[in-house]
């Protein structure tokens, strides 16, 4: 009897013991068939990647003429708008081409204007040769008649006749003299003749140097990245700041390869940027596919042919584009880091991304200011001869600081 009380309490703590195996058991079936039932579910309907980050346009703002840096109007983090003056150079030299070449062009108006006009003074000299050959022949006819009575010497004979060569010379010289001067203005008017519009050309030219010489926005943007410096001589080209217009941003999210199956463009897409955490999710699309991975397209591309090769999963960049009102109202930075989760239920196939249109019409109305001048000289200088029309831009005055 005393052996068997040890015995019970070793049945009794088996017994629980394989009842806590059994409902840890249970547990794991049934976690197991929840997962499964949620990949099955939801799961397989969606590709997530964190290896995501924030894109956007970086627009480099560089000089189109060289010169000497006299204002800085704008620098790092500040807002800018498109048409804003960012920087001013130093406007002397071109300022003199300019007015060098709108006194050329008056002077081209003027001459080419007396070129049409010494087309009626030649025409007249033809008319003059014309009366003088025919004033001559008649006195050599009437000589040539008195010859045979005597009334004539044969030395007022060849006076006559060499009369009649002077003229007819005269009359020839004033015929090439009017068609040189006529092969000058044929089948053109003061306004559209060669040497007119060759100056006009370089006035056009050197307007654009004197406006270029203020540097604008060509966007609105925040600006980043300034490296000009005030008194700097910089030319043609070289690189000032940058602008991002943080309207214009996406998100690149680099997935794995083998998560591209099933991803298609136009498929609706959730976003997470870290900066915000998960309180905020933006609503995308997706617009694209790199047309390799990242590691193609690098400096120094991986080269696997090579004894000890190690297969490496390759990600590719898929672009997506993010809601303007949402980002709007939360705004992003460009670089980023985020997480975006693609709904893969839909093929995409109705859902096109819009077409890229990215432009800029803040350099437009210096061609038309151009043009302008061009019509004002020429009008002052060609006393109402008619004109080309061209609409007329509203006058812009350019700072020059």
């Amino acid at each position: 009897m005393s052996e068997a009380l040890p015995q019970n309490g070793n049945s009794n703590g088996n017994g629980k013991r394989k009842r806590q195996l059994l409902l840890l058991t249970l547990v794991i079936i049934l976690v197991a068939i929840a997962l499964g039932l949620y990949w099955f579910l939801v799961a397989r309907f969606y590709e997530e990647t964190d290896d995501a980050y924030v894109g956007g346009n970086v627009i480099q703002i560089s000089a189109q003429v060289g010169g000497t840096v006299t204002a800085i109007k704008a620098d790092d983090t500040q807002i800018v708008k498109a048409g804003q003056q960012l920087v001013a150079l130093d406007a002397a030299d071109t300022k003199l081409a300019l007015a060098q070449a709108e006194a050329a062009l008056a002077q081209a108006v003027r001459q080419t204007r007396q070129t049409f006009l010494n087309n009626d003074t030649l025409s007249a000299n033809v008319t003059a040769a014309e009366t003088n050959l025919a004033r001559a022949r008649d006195d050599l006819q009437r000589r040539q008649a008195g010859i045979a009575s005597g009334a004539v010497s044969q030395e007022d004979l060849s006076h006559a006749q060499d009369a009649v060569k002077n003229a007819s010379a005269s009359l020839e010289q004033a015929r090439a003299s009017l068609a040189a001067n006529r092969a000058l203005t044929d089948h053109t008017s003061v306004t559209e003749h060669p040497n007119v519009l060759q100056a006009s050309t370089q006035v056009r030219n050197a307007y654009l140097n004197y406006a270029r010489v203020n540097i604008v926005a060509p966007v609105s943007g925040f600006v980043s990245k300034r490296s000009v410096q005030l008194g700097q001589r910089i030319a043609a080209g070289s690189p000032l700041m940058a602008i991002v217009p943080l309207e214009q941003i996406w998100i690149d999210a680099n997935f794995k390869e083998g998560q591209l199956k099933h991803i298609r463009i136009g498929q609706p897409v959730e976003v997470i940027a870290d900066v915000y955490g998960s309180d905020v999710k933006y609503k995308g699309t997706v617009i694209g596919f790199s047309a390799g991975t990242g590691g193609a397209f690098s400096l120094l591309p991986a080269q696997n042919a090579t004894g000890n090769w190690i297969k490496v999963v390759q990600r590719v960049p898929v672009r997506i584009a993010l809601d303007p009102q949402e980002v709007q109202a939360h705004p992003l930075r460009i670089g980023l880091s985020t997480t975006a989760t693609v709904n893969i239920r839909g093929d995409g196939k109705a859902l096109q991304a819009a077409a890229t249109d990215y432009q800029t019409n803040v350099y437009t109305d210096l061609g038309k200011q151009a043009d302008d001048i061009v019509d004002r000289i020429i009008s002052d200088n060609a006393s109402g001869l008619p004109m080309p029309v061209r609409k007329k831009a509203a006058a812009i005055v350019i700072p020059h600081t």
